[in-house]
């Protein structure tokens, strides 16, 4: 249970399509959670309550406080995916420098590091 998959998702926790479905079906995700730690996930919330993109600054916060729950959480190994880079439609360009102050425990892909 210390590896926590690290998806993109929506206000409303409608885990339906996408990383956010396969968060649900097999680490646990909550439905209705939409940002944060469940189960052996965590959502970063990329859509709003009506499941339309929220804004890069609005992600840009999320995902601050994303690192900063896997600053304060050493114990834990965070698998993040490409957060914001498929429904929601950034581009890796946007998303990946984000991430650029995550800490060692966060396994960010390939193309990211």
């Amino acid at each position: 249970m210390n590896h926590i998959f690290v998806f993109g998702s929506n206000l409303a926790g409608r885990h339906g399509r996408g990383a956010a479905l396969y968060a649900r079906q097999h680490h646990g995700a909550v439905y209705g959670v939409g940002e944060g730690l469940s189960g052996n996930s965590y959502g970063i919330p990329t859509k709003d309550f009506n499941i339309q993109s929220r804004s890069l600054n609005e992600v840009t916060t999320s995902i601050y406080r994303f690192i900063d729950f896997a600053i304060e959480h050493p114990e834990l190994t965070f698998e993040v995916t490409k957060v914001g880079c498929g429904l929601a439609g950034f581009t890796e360009t946007q998303i990946a420098p984000l991430f650029k102050d995550a800490p060692t425990n966060c396994n960010l892909p390939e193309e990211w590091r």
